[in-house]
């Protein structure tokens, strides 16, 4: 019996804790009296509930979540495109290289072209983002020709010390003074596309659409990087199955086929057997065109000295390209 009386006890004890907790919901706290409290409390009084802004009152809102994640928007004008290919609600986001990734980049065969492109695509994969709308795109979506501006953008997250900068051995045009210059995409002189050939961009379609007399609507634009592996795994296929390939065929296809999702092995064949087709003028407008229509940057970096004048060097990577991730100059980091 006296267990029995115990045990109501206990259970009338948490009752009336839960009670107290339920009651104490409708009424003032002691933290009601904090100064933030009065300051909302004042503002209600004077203006009234209706007209006080509450954010007034907010905690100060957490940083975006790419910030925290380390994820910046690149500036498309500084591409060699200028972002004029890719649409028009389109957004480049890029974050600096991890261990891992610099780990599979250090790998690299120099002197193997398809493995260097590869470790080249595996950081631009890696640490960029884009998006079109609330469409995810793919790196391979990005120019070709502006993967250097997306890789020095990389680099300079990655390693933001200023003893990490790349500088190259360069000339003033004048004195001939020698100066280094810092390889960076500042420096770089981006090639430009003539008037000849820009006043056929068409800027819904977003690519050049250029009508010609003998060769009707012709539809071109640089390449991807999507539409440069798949040309790059046909030329693999050819060569390992030892058959030849067109080489004047594969200068014009990048710029012929826009999308790389459409693009395999069996469809540059077919476009192959269609190119075979064209007449020789035909031909002639689009491998000229396909020559002037060449993005990139150029080969000789520019920069303003301390006097003002201007200052040149051949554009390289010292070390090798694999100085864009790995550290050449052991030297400034041994104590």
């Amino acid at each position: 019996m006296s267990k029995d009386k115990n045990k109501m006890s206990a259970e009338e004890a948490s009752m009336a804790r839960a009670l107290a907790a339920k009651d104490g919901i409708n009424q003032p706290t002691a933290e009601s009296n904090t100064p933030a409290a009065n300051d909302m409390e004042a503002a209600v009084d004077s203006a009234g509930l209706g007209r006080v802004s509450m954010a007034n009152f907010t905690p100060d809102k957490a940083q975006s979540s790419d910030s925290a994640l380390g994820w910046h928007v690149l500036d498309q004008i500084t591409l060699p495109s200028m972002g004029k290919f890719y649409p028009a609600d389109s957004v480049i986001k890029i974050r600096s290289a991890r261990a891992a990734e610099i780990r599979h980049f250090s790998t690299m065969d120099e002197n193997n072209y398809i493995d260097m492109e590869e470790k080249l695509n595996s950081v631009v994969e890696s640490c960029t983002q884009m998006t079109a709308g609330n469409k995810r795109l793919s790196y391979k979506d990005i120019f070709e020709e502006d993967r250097i501006v997306l890789l020095l953008s990389i680099r300079d997250l990655t390693f933001p010390e200023p003893e990490n900068k790349l500088m190259l051995a360069g000339k003033a045009e004048k004195s001939k003074k020698k100066i280094d210059v810092e390889l960076s995409v500042k420096n770089l002189v981006p090639s430009i596309i003539d008037e000849e050939i820009e006043k056929y961009y068409d800027d819904k379609k977003r690519t050049y659409v250029i009508k010609t007399r003998s060769a009707g609507e012709i539809v071109m634009c640089p390449p991807t990087i999507g539409v440069m592996q798949e040309v790059t795994q046909y030329l693999k296929d050819r060569n390992e199955k030892e058959l030849e390939f067109d080489k004047a065929f594969i200068q014009v296809l990048p710029y012929i086929q826009g999308d790389w999702r459409t693009l395999s092995l069996t469809k540059i064949f077919q476009l192959e057997v269609d190119y075979k087709a064209w007449d020789q003028k035909k031909f002639m407008i689009v491998y000229r065109l396909a020559e002037r229509m060449r993005i990139g940057v150029q080969a000789t970096l520019e920069a303003t000295g301390d006097n003002g004048e201007l200052v040149k060097a051949p554009l390289e990577f010292p070390g090798g390209i694999k100085s864009l991730f790995i550290i050449s100059d052991l030297a400034g980091e041994l104590l």
